[in-house]
């Protein structure tokens, strides 16, 4: 890149930068997307925006990393419309590579880029009642709807200059811990938390008219248009929860839901810095 290049990269995100500073923005990091470079980039990502005044939110899923360790175990994983079916057994397992393990090495390697400051906070859902739920369906087993977030913690994290990272376990009133599905976590998240944006880090480039070609990708929809397409025989069963959270979230107050490709270094960055961005963007109306 020339020197003129660079230039007119930094010249781009300017409004961008003056637009989200102050603001929150609640990122969703799919477990598909995890791998150690990915996360040194969005690690970087998040670091620069908080740079610039941005207040991130960092949520996590995990579920290629629990099917791995429910297999090792002889658990064969079992899914009911894209929500994981999890008796007691499963229940600790995704706790276990969630919180003991996903959320720490995120921790880690945020801190490990952020100097001589660690910035970066891992916290549960279960912890301090951050995630409050009620159980979604008795075939689902240990499953929660998310029914209460204590905002007010995340935002005395942020206010104290630090990013938290939380991992998707919530608990109901009597303290029993529930699986949340991430996505929908994510957006009762940014809801309560009234964010401008949310942001859905995934392993494929975003909504596409043909799952088998990206060149198909659709750029920009309302959520009205996402909920026709929600029943189409091209979406498949585990993008169903996260559109549907793209959808609720902007109805519900969200200035903006993104899904982009988390394998994209950087991709967040330009998603939300540039013109053109590189995924799916929903936003309530046509006001683009």
């Amino acid at each position: 890149m020339t020197p003129g290049e660079t230039a007119h990269v930094l010249v781009e995100a300017l409004p961008y930068i003056r637009q989200w500073a102050g603001k929150s923005i609640v990122v969703k990091l799919g477990g598909a997307a995890i791998d150690r470079e990915s996360d040194l980039a969005l690690a970087q990502d998040v670091l620069l925006l908080r740079s610039v005044g941005v207040r991130c939110v960092l949520v996590h899923g995990g579920g290629p990393q629990v099917d791995t360790m429910l297999r090792r175990v002889g658990k064969e994983p079992e899914f009911r419309d894209g929500l994981r079916v999890t008796d007691e057994e499963t229940l600790e397992i995704v706790r276990m590579v969630l919180v003991g393990k996903i959320n720490r090495d995120l921790v880690s390697t945020i801190n490990s880029q952020a100097g001589e400051e660690p910035v970066a906070v891992g916290v549960s859902g279960e912890d301090a009642g951050l995630l409050t739920v009620t159980p979604a369906d008795a075939a689902l087993g240990f499953v929660g709807n998310v029914t209460g977030v204590r905002a007010e913690l995340l935002h005395r994290l942020l206010d104290d200059g630090l990013t938290p990272v939380v991992s998707t376990i919530g608990a109901n009133a009597a303290g029993q811990p529930y699986n949340v599905n991430a996505d929908e976590a994510a957006r009762a998240i940014a809801v309560t938390m009234k964010a401008e944006k949310i942001v859905y880090l995934t392993a494929v480039p975003g909504l596409l008219e043909n799952p088998k070609d990206e060149s198909t990708l659709v750029q920009r929809l309302t959520s009205s248009e996402l909920r026709e397409r929600l029943s189409h025989e091209s979406v498949g069963k585990g993008m169903i929860p996260k559109l549907k959270a793209c959808a609720d979230a902007v109805d519900q107050g969200v200035g903006g839901a993104h899904i982009i490709d988390g394998r994209v270094h950087h991709s967040l960055l330009i998603e939300l810095l540039t013109d053109h961005g590189v995924g799916t963007m929903v936003k309530r109306e046509a006001n683009w």
